[in-house]
């Protein structure tokens, strides 16, 4: 079952969406192999540390993050990954790397690339290894209203 949390605020939203069921998988590539899902189509979230406060990255699973472009959009030059331990405690009803793009539920800021913006819906992880939610990316949007910036590249995978 989702985060009882994510379930509860798109329900209190009245969301449409999809919960998909999947055989365990940790990268976002044997995710959407698994879930029969584009991986273009698959969001995926990346902890970073920006100044100092904790925000979600989110892109493509064919993505990767490009820091140097991620500074240059936010206007901060003191940006990184998140490790672990700097999350751990924020997501106790989730699994470990399989937190929903749902910022606003975590108090962080959200930035999504423009890449993701560009499908009409998006599958992001549920809070396990095993669940994925799929809804329209109008209704996240409206949702979490994340910043829409250029932060992200094609992978060659």
């Amino acid at each position: 079952m989702p985060s009882k949390k994510l379930k509860d605020f798109l329900d209190q939203n009245n969301i449409k969406y999809v919960t998909i069921r999947h055989s365990l998988a940790y990268t976002s590539q044997e995710i959407a192999a698994s879930a029969h899902i584009k991986g273009k189509n698959l969001a995926k979230t990346v902890l970073v540390k920006i100044n100092g406060k904790m925000a979600m990255a989110v892109l493509p699973a064919t993505h990767k993050v490009d820091f140097d472009l991620l500074k240059k959009a936010v206007g901060y030059e003191n940006i990184r990954l998140a490790n672990e331990q700097e999350f751990l405690d924020r997501f106790p009803e989730c699994e470990v790397g399989a937190m929903p793009p749902f910022g606003n539920l975590y108090n962080m800021e959200v930035y999504v690339d423009e890449a993701l913006s560009e499908d009409k819906e998006i599958a992001f992880n549920a809070g396990t290894h095993v669940e994925l939610i799929q809804m329209s990316y109008e209704d996240f949007e409206r949702l979490v209203q994340p910043k829409k910036i250029k932060f992200a590249f094609l992978s060659k995978l």
